[in-house]
């Protein structure tokens, strides 16, 4: 993923189908694939799935505003052997356009990838609802997961012996969370996650949200 200050190489986002269950990107989260073809079927028979600006900001806003996004813009035309302007001289104008990009929602990058979409990058932005009052270069980059774990008997076992439940990235099985240096994969030991849950668990509830900014699940799942 890239971000307004650094361009990553090509890669797709992806989530296996237990992750996307259970910690999907919210709504908040905005997809901007950039750098798109002409022939993208996001400028053609899928146009339907972008919008050509969020909060009010274009795509020709990100590439003029962001030091990693400008290579995608158009160079201006140069005039040969004219080294000093000249008053008898118009300026030099570019009829070219910058390249199409796409805001769009997790849905549309789950099922399509950066080569059927036939554009060369992505970044994403968290919406909290102010993007039309910032640019480009203050937005929030990154993936607001939503993390929800469904009601379970193994989870009511954990919650009934004082823990709170949890998620194993790596495993992606079901974790209890005793203490601060205690996780079991059921229940907590006795004596062991007495309270504990009660007080983790406004912070990791059924219905928690993550902000997370460059996490290792970018790493996980995508070969670098």
């Amino acid at each position: 993923m890239s971000t307004c200050s650094i361009l990553q190489p090509h890669h797709d986002f992806a989530l296996t189908d237990v992750q996307a269950a259970l910690i999907p990107p919210s709504d908040d989260t905005i997809f901007a694939v950039l750098n798109c073809s002409v022939d993208s079927p996001v400028s053609n028979h899928f146009k339907y799935l972008c919008s050509h600006d969020v909060g009010g900001h274009t795509c020709d806003e990100m590439y003029g505003a962001c030091a990693s996004f400008r290579i995608f813009r158009p160079a201006a035309p140069q005039l040969a052997n004219q080294s000093l302007p000249s008053p008898s001289l118009s300026p030099p104008t570019s009829t070219s356009t910058s390249p199409p990009c796409c805001f769009t929602r997790y849905a549309t990058v789950k099922f399509m990838t950066m080569n059927m979409l036939d554009c060369t990058h992505y970044t994403t932005v968290i919406d909290a609802g102010g993007l039309e009052k910032s640019g480009p270069l203050d937005w929030t980059y990154g993936i607001e997961l939503t993390y929800a774990v469904p009601e379970s008997t193994a989870c009511d076992r954990c919650k009934r012996s004082g823990g709170a439940c949890g998620f194993d990235a790596e495993s992606e099985a079901m974790l209890c969370l005793c203490s601060p240096t205690l996780n079991a994969t059921v229940e907590c030991p006795a004596g062991t996650g007495t309270g504990y849950g009660e007080k983790l668990a406004p912070r990791i509830s059924f219905h928690a949200t993550l902000f997370i900014i460059l996490i290792s699940i970018i790493y996980t799942n995508l070969v670098w």
